[in-house]
């Protein structure tokens, strides 16, 4: 058999991860580029692959969820991703939360020890055309990458700003003002729940609102994604939107009162060790000294311990409905796949989950084979039709939900059970698609 060069791979997080492992698991040779720790970004810390910068929550394994129904379809997929979230979890009640360093760990140590994957840990500023390459940067692509991505595209790439909520130690938590339950009680009670009077809460909305911002330049004002907006810029949105939003108390009940508070800050585990919490919701792009001052404004979190302050970052992505085929190939050369946050996708696993389809389809182009067009039905193939649908005007990234499937043959008016219908045809189209046998046949 002839032997095939190696396919490139430009990213080492969490889609570049992925598609390297599943070309890998294919038999075919991997390049995989990663600029860090050479060359790191704003919100990096370390040189590891996959590294989290955001929260350490990969969102609901129940499986009629949106994102229950994409982690199903991920695992079945053989989802690298996946496999070492499982194995460095951490409680979370119904969702998936992760150790960030050990899963990060894992996923490095995979990837490094697979013979079939050699990791280059260089900056790439310009793609080669005439070998098959994976562009997986992410949204932290290095600016040399970033004006070659908008050479090739010819257009200038959509940007937006995200945002990553600060972390606290759990020794530093008042434990008389603070207790722990999920919301509803669903799962164990795996967060740490800090209750405001309303008098607490409106305080602390006035501080958050008046405190000192760090600006962008003018054009990059107001350019958030609805599920990164940083805290003080909801907050600026009327006084009740927060306890409407990442504050809303409903659902828990204060055992020490038998009440439901005002509003509530939850808290929720970031390693292992249980030692480190992170604040829910609580993107900011505040001052560090600012975020120090209206976090221990938060009951049970006056003398808080720093872990991390949070931080902003810009994030591109691209015009994918214009740029990109349902496969995830470039239009303009079918040699070049675009995976993760970068296509438009938004979230950990649904970027993830398009490294897995580029690399799939990357392994069956590298070999003579047709690529891989997931149905619409499943939660994967609407993600990729959704970015890929040319009829749209004004684009912008995507969450995994319901919304985007197509609608069921027959009505059903009883939303669980529409969501358990969504499960059971997904279910369906992956049997008959038997994509995970198609994937292992290419030789």
């Amino acid at each position: 058999m002839k032997t095939l060069a190696p396919i490139n791979i430009i990213g080492g997080g969490l889609a570049g991860s992925e598609a390297a492992y599943q070309v890998a698991s294919a038999g075919i040779k991997v390049r995989l580029y990663e600029m860090r720790p050479g060359k790191m970004t704003p919100a990096h810390r370390s040189g590891h692959l996959a590294e989290l910068v955001c929260s350490n929550s990969l969102k609901s394994e129940i499986p009629a969820t949106a994102q229950g129904l994409l982690k199903e379809e991920m695992g079945g997929l053989g989802s690298l991703i996946l496999e070492c979230a499982q194995l460095s979890r951490v409680p979370a009640g119904s969702a998936l939360a992760v150790d960030r360093d050990l899963f990060a760990q894992l996923i490095t140590d995979r990837v490094e020890s697979h013979p079939n994957i050699e990791v280059v840990r260089q900056e790439v500023e310009t793609i080669p055309p005439d070998n098959t390459v994976i562009i997986a940067s992410g949204p932290l692509t290095s600016n040399a990458l970033y004006r070659e991505l908008g050479r090739i595209t010819g257009e200038a790439n959509l940007f937006f700003y995200d945002a990553i909520a600060p972390s606290v130690t759990l020794a530093s938590l008042d434990m008389d003002k603070v207790f722990k339950a999920s919301r509803y009680d669903k799962g164990d009670s795996d967060y740490y729940n800090c209750p405001m009077s309303q008098d607490e809460y409106e305080t602390f909305c006035t501080e958050l609102v008046r405190a000192d911002m760090v600006e962008g330049h003018s054009i990059d004002k107001n350019l958030f994604f609805s599920g990164c907006m940083p805290i003080e810029v909801m907050g600026r949105s009327g006084i009740d939107t927060l306890r409407f939003g990442p504050m809303r108390p409903v659902g828990l009940i204060d055992p020490r009162t038998g009440k439901r508070a005002w509003a509530v800050v939850q808290l929720r585990q970031e390693n292992q060790q249980g030692t480190v919490l992170g604040l829910v919701g609580f993107q900011t792009r505040l001052k560090w000294k600012e975020q120090d001052r209206i976090i221990r404004l938060i009951p049970g979190l006056a003398a808080a311990e720093f872990v991390r302050y949070g931080v902003m970052h810009r994030n591109t992505y691209i015009n994918s409905p214009r740029l990109l085929m349902p496969s995830l190939q470039f239009r303009k050369n079918s040699r070049w796949f675009f995976a993760g946050q970068m296509t438009g996708v938004e979230g950990y696993m649904e970027s993830a989950a398009t490294g897995i389809i580029a690399g799939i389809n990357a392994a069956r182009l590298h070999v003579g084979r047709a690529p891989l067009v997931m149905a619409p039905q499943t939660m994967i193939g609407a993600l990729l039709a959704f970015i890929t649908d040319a009829s749209q005007k004004n684009f912008q990234p995507v969450n995994a939900s319901f919304g985007i499937l197509p609608p069921l043959d027959e009505q059903v008016k009883d939303k669980k059970k529409r969501y358990e219908a969504y499960l059971l045809r997904s279910r369906q189209y992956m049997e008959e698609c038997k994509i995970v046998k198609e994937r292992h046949n290419l030789s």
